[in-house]
């Protein structure tokens, strides 16, 4: 990020804005919305601007800009449509100490205005640095047509009674009063007013709400693969308990409020215990928090799930299950593939590569068989074992494995590979990052040069 977002305070502060043609025009525009002392510097003001000036909307020098007419102004403005005396403009507004902006020049200038959706009071405002401005505009149209008209109006009156509404406790009830308030689109001061008193009756006579636990997949890392069910429960969440799986631009839906828990594990690594992570989320639940347990992928596909529903009955707090979108799905999305097909396999096994007690074993024989297919979890550290186990009970060593990592997000990496060939290849690949392995599957793309190879053969 480039550019911090902030709102300034711009009642009664100076602005300034050098220049009187289209570009100016454009920008005065939208500071006439704002309470600020306009000061427009043209020797070539257009009919529009002077009838401002007349109007006393804002102050005109009718002359070009010179030292000192920035002075005391919080910003400043250089709209000539001219570079040379753009640049001119902004070296004397620099010197009398502003913050300038050099309207079509990102380069040079201190700050960005960017694309407001008004609602005086509520203000949107919509950035992309400069890269694009198009998409901006875009973004704006879309909230332009999903925000009431009346918002603005209910905002204002519930600005006037925020003092009445500290009688409710800070957090989760004052939130959810003012969720109530907005959830309606209401035209008429009195009747906005007449909610509000009876909205904050009613919550103040409402009973202590209960804790409750939402037990939710994270899906395997792309923020578009999260469910719209998960999304509201971190959108809602007071509490979010999450794994060191969950990928950083889910994180950041999360409510800002919200208390961020971190519970990582990692095979064969330092962990968070599973009786601490129990003790987290049943202490915060029956504090009364909305407590958000979110996990990688699914969290009813090894994710521990029933002791963490078990500990919850036994201290009599609610939870439900959002399922996710488990790695094994996005990871044979990725691959070109499905798990099952016709003439191949009817079954397909989710197994994992280690448990509590080391290794995990399973049933090598029949993995081995011919047709066989596997997604294979935690499998990254497990490898050389897999193998061996594999190769042991008569697997077929040119059977396909396919590695692939990080799947679904930007960093995702695909290692193709055959079974006796996994180990030392998964090592060489020095991957990093959570890793799921396919037994039996390769990537689409590899199948067909595959069987364009095969062909060519069988013709000689």
């Amino acid at each position: 990020m480039k550019h911090f977002p902030i709102f300034m305070a711009l009642e009664g502060r100076r602005v300034v804005l050098s220049g009187g043609g289209e570009a100016a025009l454009a920008k005065l525009r939208l500071l006439l919305k704002t309470e600020a002392k306009l000061t427009v510097v043209s020797d070539n003001a257009a009919p529009e601007i002077r009838d401002w000036a007349a109007q006393g909307r804002l102050s005109l020098i009718n002359r070009a800009m010179e030292p000192g007419d920035a002075i005391c102004a919080s910003l400043f403005y250089a709209a000539n449509e001219n570079d040379a005396e753009d640049a001119r403009v902004a070296a004397l507004a620099h010197r009398d100490g502003a913050l300038v902006n050099i309207v079509d020049n990102l380069a040079d200038s201190q700050f960005i205005t960017p694309a407001i959706v008004d609602r005086d009071p509520v203000t949107v405002a919509i950035g992309t640095e400069g890269a694009a401005p198009v998409l901006a505009r875009s973004i704006k149209k879309s909230l332009e047509e999903q925000l009431s008209p009346n918002l603005g109006l209910m905002a204002r009156i519930g600005k006037a009674f925020r003092s009445k509404v500290e009688a409710l406790p800070f957090g989760a009830k004052r939130r959810a009063f003012w969720s109530d308030y907005y959830a309606a689109d209401v035209a008429d001061a009195d009747v906005a007013q007449e909610r509000l008193e009876d909205l904050l009756d009613k919550h103040l006579h409402a009973p202590e709400r209960e804790g409750w636990v939402d037990l939710v997949g994270a899906g395997p890392g792309d923020p578009e693969l999260l469910t719209l069910k998960a999304r509201k429960a971190l959108d809602n969440a007071d509490v979010v308990i999450y794994d060191r799986l969950v990928a950083p631009e889910i994180l950041e839906l999360a409510r800002r409020e919200a208390v961020m828990l971190s519970a990582g594990k990692e095979g064969f690594g330092p962990s968070v215990t599973q009786d601490a992570i129990n003790e987290m989320i049943v202490s915060h639940a029956r504090g009364g928090a909305h407590v958000v347990r979110l996990k990688s992928g699914d969290p009813t596909v090894f994710g521990r799930l029933d002791e963490e529903i078990e500990a919850c009955e036994a201290s009599g707090v609610k939870w439900t299950i959002v399922p996710g979108i488990t790695s094994a799905s996005a990871g044979v999305a990725a691959l070109g593939q499905s798990l099952t097909k016709r003439g191949r396999n009817s079954a397909v096994r989710l197994i994992t590569g280690h448990d509590t007690k080391g290794y995990a074993d399973h049933d090598w024989r029949a993995l081995a068989q011919p047709g066989e297919v596997a997604a294979i979890y935690m499998g990254k550290k497990s490898a050389r074992f897999i193998q061996g186990r594999l190769l042991m009970h008569g697997a077929n060593p040119d059977t396909p494995v396919t590695v692939i990592e990080n799947a679904s997000r930007a960093s995702q990496r695909i290692l193709s590979t055959k079974l006796s060939e996994l180990e030392p290849s998964l090592t060489e690949a020095n991957f990093d990052g959570p890793a799921l392995v396919f037994l039996g599957l390769a990537p689409r793309a590899a199948l067909q040069v595959a069987d364009q190879f095969e062909q060519k053969e069988a013709a000689v």
